[in-house]
């Protein structure tokens, strides 16, 4: 019987994109539950980020790399196994950029960056992780979708390409792996008070129009999403995978 099902003790995770608005928050989430962890971000000012979690206590360490670059992933891994004696049983893809743009104007660059960066980066350290994982017979993969995995949104074609694609691969990989020890499933955020939705709050008439189909009255908080991360990578979630979990308000049932 377990004494605690949601305790992340002894566990050791990967974060990608863990420096982020969302990212930090569910690293932090994760910490707390007793996970050790790495943060994977190219944002320098990540550093800062982590260290304010270490000067807390947390087994945590910080690496910088483009995440977009396959030879830079791998070095990633490594040397998140030796900070994690070898060991990584829980993975969490929560990098993502945005780029907006009317449909007929998007530009192929901006296509690209959008798609390498939130959909093929996750699915390299999927791929790369998994295969350890399945080795082990036990793993939790966490990706984070987004409402645009369900909707197509405005002048992000991107975005919502590359979000649908997240909830996509996290159901064929949880079909490929679940026989074998390993759950992946996704976080989709609702309308979140984040740096990659500052338009969106600072636009008087769409701020308008999105809270007011968000039954809960307000944007999220980074911090919502703490439970539910919690939740995915815990033995709790052991009989749960292929699943998308919206934690929007209640935006998509509106």
């Amino acid at each position: 019987m377990m004494m605690n099902p949601f305790s992340l003790d002894k566990k050791n995770a990967l974060i990608v994109g863990g420096a982020g608005d969302l990212g930090i928050a569910i690293l932090e989430g994760i910490l707390e539950a007793g996970a050790s962890a790495v943060c994977i971000d190219n944002d320098p000012r990540g550093k800062d980020k982590i260290q304010l979690l270490k000067d807390r206590g947390f087994k945590v360490k910080f690496i910088e790399t483009d995440i977009t670059d396959e030879d830079n992933i791998d070095k990633s891994i490594e040397d998140s196994k030796t900070f994690l004696n070898d060991n990584i049983n829980i993975l969490i893809n929560s990098a993502g950029i945005q780029r907006r743009a009317s449909s007929e104007e998007f530009s192929i660059h901006d296509w690209n960056d959008v798609i390498a960066v939130n959909l093929t980066s996750s699915f390299n350290y999927c791929k790369k992780i998994g295969k350890d994982m399945i080795a082990d017979g036990y793993g939790k993969i966490v990706n984070i979708a987004s409402m645009q995995s369900f909707l197509g949104g405005i002048t992000i074609p991107a975005y919502a390409a590359s979000k649908g694609g997240i909830a996509q691969l996290t159901k064929a990989l949880s079909n490929d792996w679940a026989s074998k020890g390993i759950r992946v499933n996704a976080i989709a955020p609702g309308y979140m008070d984040t740096q990659l939705n500052t338009k969106l709050v600072n636009d008087p008439k769409r701020n308008s129009e999105i809270l007011s189909r968000i039954p809960v009255g307000r944007w999220g908080k980074p911090s919502d999403l703490k439970g539910c991360a919690v939740f995915l990578c815990s033995e709790a979630s052991d009989y749960l995978t292929g699943a998308i979990i919206p934690v929007d308000g209640g935006f998509l049932s509106r």
